[in-house]
């Protein structure tokens, strides 16, 4: 398996509301912080032979301006855009540019909730989609991206 200082790291970018996790509606989005999620992440990553950076904004630009550099920084990209799935053209059209492995990630099934969270913008520019698996999504999101990058273990 490649080290994973060898390889780009893949940038795991999370939006809006997303760090009040383990704190808002919890019953929702589960107990875990997103600090939780972004340490399992990191040694889930290390044991695929992968490096991730992670990132959250509750702004908009910020996560465009993310999606900008993994263009050229990133071997893949996993998001949870959180609210903007279901309405930011920008960041569909930013990950459109990106020519690289994306999964779109949520922890709830955006399909059993309010009918306006079924639409997603993100799903157009995304090679694959994950919900309703909690935090357990960001690291099948990972599994996958190592598979696709020839980083799986054998």
């Amino acid at each position: 398996m490649p080290d994973p200082v060898e390889r780009k790291p893949v940038h795991i970018l999370n939006g809006p509301n997303l760090n009040l996790l383990g704190t808002r509606e919890p019953e929702k989005y589960g107990r875990r912080t997103l600090a939780d999620i972004e340490d399992s992440c990191r040694h889930h990553a290390q044991s695929l032979g992968l490096s991730v950076i992670c990132r959250q904004s509750n702004h908009e630009g910020a996560l465009i301006d993310w999606i900008h550099a993994a263009r050229t920084e990133a071997a893949g990209i996993i998001i949870n855009p959180g609210a903007y799935t279901h309405t930011s053209v920008a960041i569909m059209d930013a990950l459109l540019s990106c020519a690289i492995p994306m999964v779109e990630v949520h922890l709830t099934n955006i399909h059993r909730r309010e009918a306006f969270r079924h639409h997603s913008y993100v799903s157009l520019a995304a090679t694959g989609v994950i919900c309703g698996l909690g935090a357990d999504g960001y690291l099948a999101a990972l599994s996958f991206l190592a598979n696709s990058l020839g980083n799986s273990p054998s």
